[in-house]
This record gives structure tokens, C-alpha cells and sequence, in this order.
């Protein structure tokens, strides 16, 4: 178990409240209290939990509407929810996961088996974390990579326009007018100005994808959702 994990438990129960307090702050948890949903979301402003415990019959606001708040809120709708009821019916069960929530205790509950909810809750949270981690990484590796395949390709094609400008050159049997050579020579050095500009244009996009490659790697925890920006340039002759 990581020691930094954060988890709020929001009930209006003291007795469960002090209870959870205790023992998972001896299990190395870092613990927050809130008595209904509307104190739950003022500590959400300066407490941001790995994970919530939330009992659903509440005063002022209940699990369901705290849940429902959380779950339409980019900046909180990815924190997993377990949520304590004294409702045993399927319905409410059902209503819970479809609102959002990762795991439904029914009470009364043994502590052992709410620890083992939360270490597998949390555990999934991460290997999801993971899951986008590498699929940032593929998605960035892949962009890159046809980049470089479409840029290479129309360098290539630029390449043979400077060739099939002066090959006639070479099989001339005449030297060329100055006019002539002079067209020329402006063609070729457009398309050699136009080639430096697309390789400097592709070295900053390898820059730009390798730093996006590395605060992935500086940052585990961030869920990569969000899509990190990689800019396609034209490499258009």
C-alpha cells in the first residue's frame, strides 16, 4: 500500500467516522472526515482523495446527489467512490453503479472486507492509470512515427524535382542561357530553402513529442484522459 493514499470518508455517523479515522490512519492512510455531502465538497477544494468512502442516507445531501455532483465534475468525476447503504435491494445497487459509483457495501460491514474493497479499488484505479499511461505513449510514438514517414516521403519527392531540373543540364548539348540557368538555379535553391525548413519543422516535433513522452514519465499519477497536444505540420512542395 502506497502511504501518500488519500481517502475521505463522508458519513453522519461519529461513531463510524472515528472508527474509520483509527483504523486507517494506523494502516498508513492519509484520512479527511465530512459529515453530509455539502461538507464533502468544501474539503474536495483543498483535499483531493485517492479514493471515498460515502455513506448514502445523509442529511443536507445525500450519497446519490454527492455522487451525481462528483461525477458530472471533470476536476473530480475519476475519484473512486465506495459507498456504504443500509438498502439491500438490487435497484439500489444497480442506481449506484449506473451513477458512477466502484463498489457497494451493504451494512452492517466487516472492516476486513472494506479494506480489501479499498486495496482493490485502488489497485484498479492504478492499473487504469497505467492503461492510459501507455496508450499516451503508443498514440504519441505512433503520430511521430507518420510524421516523419509523410515528411521523408514528400523530402524524397522534393529531391527528385531539384533532380529532373538540372538533369537536362547534363544532357544538353548546348550550355543554357543565362535567363535559363538563372530559373534554375532560383528553382533549386527554393527547394533546398524549402527542405531546411521542414527538417527544423520535424526536429522540433521530435522535441515536442519527447518532452510530452517524458512528463508522462514524471507523472504517474495524472490520468492521460486528456489528450497531450501533437501538432502535424505540412510538408507540402
Amino acid at each position: 500500500m502506497k502511504t501518500q493514499d488519500k481517502i475521505l470518508i463522508v458519513d453522519d455517523d461519529p461513531v463510524n467516522l472515528e472508527f474509520f479515522q483509527v483504523m486507517l490512519s494506523k494502516l498508513g492512510y492519509t484520512v479527511e472526515q465530512a459529515n453530509d455531502g455539502l461538507e464533502a465538497l468544501g474539503k474536495l477544494k483543498n483535499f483531493h482523495p485517492n479514493i471515498i468512502l460515502l455513506d448514502n442516507i445523509m442529511p443536507k445531501m445525500s450519497g446519490w446527489e454527492l455522487t451525481k455532483s462528483l461525477k458530472g465534475d471533470n476536476k473530480y468525476r475519476d475519484i473512486p467512490i465506495i459507498m456504504f447503504s443500509a438498502l439491500d435491494d438490487v435497484k439500489d445497487k444497480l442506481a449506484g453503479f449506473e451513477l458512477g459509483i466502484d463498489d457497494y457495501i451493504t451494512k452492517p460491514f466487516n472492516f476486513s472486507e472494506v479494506l480489501a474493497r479499498i486495496k482493490t479499488v485502488l489497485r484498479n484505479k492504478e492499473l487504469l492509470s497505467q492503461l492510459a499511461e501507455y496508450e499516451s505513449r503508443l498514440r504519441i510514438s505512433e503520430e511521430l512515427s507518420s510524421n516523419m514517414r509523410q515528411c521523408f516521403a514528400d523530402t524524397t519527392k522534393g529531391l527528385q524535382v531539384i533532380a529532373s531540373a538540372i538533369t537536362p543540364l547534363q544532357q544538353g548539348k548546348k550550355p543554357p542561357k543565362q535567363k535559363e540557368l538563372s530559373e534554375l538555379i532560383g528553382k533549386v535553391l527554393e527547394k533546398i530553402k524549402t527542405l531546411r525548413k521542414h527538417i527544423a519543422d520535424l526536429e522540433a516535433h521530435v522535441e515536442k513529442s519527447t518532452h510530452a513522452w517524458e512528463n508522462i514519465q514524471q507523472d504517474e499519477t495524472t490520468s492521460v484522459t486528456a489528450e497531450t497536444p501533437i501538432q502535424h505540420f505540412p510538408c507540402h512542395y
